[in-house]
């Protein structure tokens, strides 16, 4: 094997013209790493969101000894979905990522309908001096406003990834 000249920084052997026969790598490779690093930056993100929720659901279960069922169920499947986003996105399965887009926007459905079902907002605009008792309340709708956005940006990047990962369509 050649080894690279520290001076001109070309291998021994050639004169330069040999670059119309190198391998260039496509851009939508390049396009698919950088989707991949952000959008393991946006499961991370959720997981944190995923976590914070599930700290305040278990600090409403040990304070009134009564869970909301719907806000259970889509912590849960949020959980199973960013498993799936995971591994679709470790071994680039583009129908585990469909899963995931279609489990975690599930699950945050269900987040905000169980924050519209609690009415604590109504609550406080009513009375505004209630917002004091209904802290640990208003933490879970910001929570839940937070990971809208998380999730808004990760469907934005993991369909992005999806239609870099598909091989490009052939004219006939």
């Amino acid at each position: 094997m050649q080894q690279r000249k520290t001076g001109n920084g070309r291998p021994s052997g050639t004169d330069g013209s040999d670059f119309s026969y190198r391998m260039v790598v496509d851009s939508r490779y390049k396009k698919v790493a950088k989707a991949k690093s952000r959008l393991s930056f946006f499961i991370f993100s959720q997981a944190v969101v995923q976590l914070l929720g599930a700290l305040l659901l278990f600090y409403s279960y040990s304070k009134d000894g009564s869970t909301d069922q719907l806000a259970v169920s889509a912590t849960a499947i949020s959980f199973f979905s960013l498993l799936f986003g995971e591994i679709g996105r470790k071994r680039s399965r583009v129908n585990m990522l469909k899963f995931y887009i279609v489990c975690s926007s599930l699950g945050m459905l269900l987040s905000i309908v169980s924050v519209l079902k609690s009415n604590i907002l109504q609550e406080i605009v009513q009375d505004s001096t209630v917002w004091e008792a209904k802290k640990f309340e208003l933490i879970g709708v910001g929570d839940v406003l937070v990971g809208l956005l998380v999730q808004i940006l990760s469907i934005s990047t993991t369909t992005s990834l999806i239609s870099n990962m598909s091989p490009p369509k052939r004219a006939s």
